[in-house]
């Protein structure tokens, strides 16, 4: 991996696995869950966890994007934008800069909407790979 190397990798998640991510992990928040109260609320219908969206993140780090065994060191995230299950969306990836005496980059991370070309959610992560930087 070099500085200005990208990635892009699209996915969709399901109602069933945000579903699954709510039981995981506790958040049975209505607003992610439950329709008919979603529809009350400035979204109109269910929304994906936030964390559910950004957990992509680990999969490219560790196996895509640099190769296999990254190490996600840190992560900042701004959720920009809300993003619902059975929707596309693609996570963009751009290496910003790299220590190579810690073996770390720093990852730009935008995921947009590709109906729309709206950023949905963006951030910076720190990956860590023992052969990536040597």
């Amino acid at each position: 991996m070099k500085i200005g190397d990208t990635h892009n990798y699209r996915y969709l998640f399901s109602q069933q696995d945000v579903q699954t991510f709510a039981t995981l992990t506790g958040d049975d928040n209505p607003l992610h869950l439950d329709a008919d109260y979603a529809a009350t609320t400035p979204f109109k219908r269910p929304i994906m966890h936030g964390m559910l969206s950004a957990s992509v993140f680990a999969k490219v780090f560790g196996r895509d994007f640099g190769g296999s065994g990254g190490v996600h060191l840190s992560q900042l995230l701004e959720f920009v934008r809300p993003m619902y299950p059975d929707v596309d969306y693609e996570a963009r990836f751009e290496c910003k800069s790299i220590d190579t005496k810690r073996h770390t980059a720093e990852i730009s991370c935008t995921v947009v909407d590709p109906a729309t070309n709206k950023t949905t959610l963006r951030g910076t992560g720190i990956v860590f790979h023992k052969e990536m930087f040597s």
